[in-house]
């Protein structure tokens, strides 16, 4: 299975958890919610679904949500299809969630993992955003090693380009600091036992996300922030 592949089945598994949808749902959903999958078609859905339904994680169902209208035999109209979790499929989509390997942190597995923090527990989330992290600064200072290698022998507009790059990598690395602090005063407030902290802590197992004054957090799915 190709890392792609892999995303996009993580990412079907996790939709369909909250609700079954048919296709064409599921792909507004895909584009929508997960900016990662912005350009792709059915072509490439379809067969992601129809791996699912194989290997028992999906089963189809022919009928209608509650807002549509069936089908008409007569009129030659086909059923739409729903594709439905089954007990197998969500106990491989929370193993998948469970995992913090490396895949985990790289650029567009890490955007779907965390498009589904709602569902993921505290201790795999600071796992996660600590492993993506330390991917980003070893990253990082490769970038600034190599500019100060080059720069003398770079032109204006490329020197600018690698320099957009850089304050990328440092605004996301920012962004994430903001995160894991967060998650950790979260975890502390829980811990803290009865008293006034443990009582301000409302944000359960999804712990509080930071707020922000302005709107220059990245956006995990944008692939120049990476």
């Amino acid at each position: 299975m190709s890392r792609r592949s892999g995303i996009l089945e993580f990412a079907v598994l996790g939709l369909l958890r909250e609700s079954p949808m048919h296709g064409y749902e599921l792909r507004k959903r895909l584009n929508t919610s997960l900016g990662i999958f912005r350009a792709f078609s059915y072509g490439t859905l379809y067969p992601c679904l129809k791996t699912l339904v194989a290997n028992g994680w999906l089963i189809e169902e022919s009928g209608s949500g509650p807002d549509d209208t069936p089908a008409a035999p007569l009129a030659g109209r086909r059923a739409k299809i729903v594709y439905r979790l089954t007990a197998e499929g969500k106990e491989h989509f929370e193993d998948l969630l469970s995992q913090t390997g490396p895949d985990a942190y790289e650029d567009e597995h890490f955007a779907a993992r965390f498009a589904f923090f709602g569902q993921t527990s505290r201790d795999v989330r600071m796992r996660v955003l600590e492993g993506r992290r330390s991917r980003l600064e070893e990253r990082l200072e490769k970038m600034r090693i190599s500019f100060a290698r080059t720069r003398e022998r770079l032109d204006d507009y490329t020197l600018e380009l690698q320099r957009h790059g850089m304050e990328s990598v440092e605004r996301e690395v920012r962004w994430l600091n903001e995160l894991i602090e967060s998650e950790r005063a979260g975890r502390d407030q829980r811990g803290s036992g009865p008293g006034e902290a443990a009582q301000q802590d409302t944000s359960g197992e999804t712990g509080g996300l930071p707020r922000h004054r302005d709107s220059t957090r990245p956006d995990p799915s944008d692939d120049t922030a990476t």
